[in-house]
């Protein structure tokens, strides 16, 4: 089954310095058919202005990523880390039993996300933080992993303590790619900018998205190009 949510039909928020597109229920926008889907628990896509951002603030028992699309966005936490990461960048924190973050722009220009939280796999782990960087040319016409607890290594690859696979690609116009998975597995996907098809459902747009279950292998295609987000997940 492949679940179609248009970009327009995401709850948006609009403050002064920030905007942001959610697509589950976060902070004052709450469904009470909407607040997971899996162990994904949040996915906002945010524009936050310059010298702005969410000032020092806590969490726990969350596996938190960010993936910055263009800008860039400053991590400093409460276990003395500080980063500074712009687009081919990715922030995993792990909350555990609890750490105090801010995540800020800390330049002029806009800074685009996708701010993505997961339960995770166990509850009272220690807190971490980590930044990674992938090469952007071998997003094309593969999904190149970019953060798993599924045993993905080597550069540009991020460690969740989750049972998914989060991987990008730049699908070039008329390519096409098939995604297999295992039987009871989740699908998340987010189409970042382009065109895209999957599998039969109808064409997704530039910040739509896909819920997808029962299916085995996925295929995704494109006659436009299309740059995408893909989660695979218990």
């Amino acid at each position: 089954m492949i679940a179609h949510y248009p970009a327009e039909e995401r709850y948006q928020k609009n403050l002064d310095w920030l905007k942001s597109r959610l697509s589950f229920s976060f902070g004052d926008f709450y469904d009470e058919d909407n607040t997971n889907f899996g162990c994904l628990r949040v996915f906002n896509n945010d524009i936050i202005s310059g010298h702005r951002g969410f000032g020092a603030h806590p969490h726990r028992e969350m596996e938190i990523v960010s993936i910055v699309l263009s800008g860039q966005l400053k991590h400093e936490d409460s276990t003395g880390h500080t980063a500074v990461t712009g687009f081919g960048g990715v922030q995993r924190m792990s909350a555990g039993t609890g750490i105090i973050h801010s995540e800020v722009n800390p330049a002029d220009e806009p800074c685009e996300l996708m701010q993505i939280w997961f339960t995770p796999s166990q509850p009272g782990l220690p807190p971490s933080y980590e930044t990674s960087t992938y090469e952007i040319g071998e997003l094309q016409d593969r999904l190149l992993p970019i953060v798993s607890g599924q045993g993905h290594a080597g550069k540009g690859v991020a460690h969740i303590h989750q049972d998914l696979t989060i991987y990008m690609s730049d699908l070039s116009a008329g390519q096409s790619l098939v995604h297999a998975t295992g039987a009871g597995r989740r699908l998340y996907l987010f189409v970042i900018e382009g065109a895209l098809a999957a599998g039969s459902s109808q064409q997704l747009q530039p910040r739509d998205a896909a819920r997808i279950t029962g299916e085995t292998e996925l295929l995704l295609q494109t006659e436009e190009g299309a740059r995408l987000l893909l989660i695979d997940m218990p």
